[in-house]
């Protein structure tokens, strides 16, 4: 059903908008400025890949909804944001990000949101100047263009720096009562959330895909892989990567949660590890045509973080298409560990 925020509009309804939420202390803002004012403000959460089916409850950023008291929505993310990261119409960031790609698709997403339950705009906590790809007007005038939501799109932080937008223009919002903040500094965000008490989560260096680590990973994956799915990508947040041949690379969980994260992930094609007698990690070797050596060598490399005293080998357990054999192996030297894995050089 498609809802036209201008002529649905009842004087004696309250004014209704979506705030786009991450929990950080920019949406925080966002929400409580304009719920401050008296507007019915729905909050939407979204969840990359990585984290999307997988049965999880997401109570980090529940708990900073339940704070501000706001309802909340929360929409996974998955096959389509594929379409996103492999071919990005504006580009990557420095690493495997691509943020105005990702911003239009999930303003977008909003969008859909807004008309399903009646919202009449979409607000965010977007700063301009603040990140060095997505948040450039530019950038943002693209982002409100493309996603079909120009003059419904509202950054209330940086407002009285921006064009009026339909929500301003109708009065549905004061935009004497909004924000003009600019730059990459959070002096004035902060002392709003002193003055408000307002709680919020720590910065965390951004989306994971901003991460030298990751787009090392998903570079690797591109070249090897360039039609990879859903769980090639979501692997890359987890465990630790090496490549082993152009046609098999191995994932190694650094604890017991990441451990049982891989073997959930794993497919019926992959080589699922994990040592029989030793404390250490699980992994999963993923490649069609992994070889008696790939194999070998994965087993290797899981022996060495099972940390065995010189000269001790590893039984390691290997599982592939409904078979199990033990592999006695040494551990894989250091200079191998390192010459292996895929990070930043």
């Amino acid at each position: 059903m498609t809802i036209d925020p201008i002529s649905s509009v009842r004087p004696d309804e309250p004014v209704r908008c979506v705030v786009m939420f991450s929990g950080g202390l920019d949406s925080t803002i966002a929400a409580h400025l304009l719920s401050s004012r008296g507007l019915d403000v729905r909050l939407l959460h979204f969840v990359l890949p990585f984290e999307s089916g997988m049965g999880r409850s997401h109570a980090t950023v529940r708990d900073y909804a339940a704070r501000l008291d706001l309802p909340l929505i929360v929409r996974e993310e998955g096959e389509e944001f594929l379409a996103v990261v492999k071919d990005p119409r504006f580009g990557y960031g420095k690493n495997a990000n691509p943020c105005v790609d990702c911003r239009i698709s999930r303003v977008r997403k909003a969008g859909d949101v807004m008309r399903e339950i009646g919202a009449r705009f979409i607000a965010t906590g977007e700063v301009v100047g603040q990140r060095p790809m997505s948040q450039r007007r530019d950038a943002m005038d693209a982002v409100a263009k493309r996603s079909g939501l120009k003059g419904l799109l509202l950054r209330p932080l940086s407002a009285k720096v921006l064009k009026p937008t339909i929500p301003e223009e109708q009065g549905w919002v004061d935009r004497d009562r909004l924000l003009g903040i600019t730059g990459r500094g959070r002096r004035d965000q902060l002392e709003y959330a002193r003055v408000h008490g307002l709680h919020f989560s720590a910065p965390g260096g951004g989306c994971i895909l901003t991460q030298p680590v990751t787009g090392a990973r998903f570079e690797d994956l591109r070249t090897h892989t360039p039609d990879f799915d859903l769980t090639d990508f979501k692997l890359l947040a987890y465990g630790r990567h090496f490549r082993l041949s152009p046609s098999c690379k191995l994932v190694m969980g650094r604890n017991e949660q990441e451990n049982r994260l891989l073997t959930d992930l794993a497919r019926d094609s992959d080589y699922v590890l994990r040592p029989v007698a030793a404390k250490g990690p699980e992994a999963v070797g993923r490649g069609e045509e992994a070889s008696p050596g790939d194999v070998s060598g994965a087993c290797s490399l899981l022996a060495r973080y099972c940390r065995p005293r010189p000269g001790q080998t590893v039984a390691v357990e290997v599982r592939h298409r409904g078979t199990r054999e033990t592999i006695e192996t040494e551990a894989a030297s250091e200079e191998a560990c390192d010459r292996l894995m895929i990070r930043p050089r």
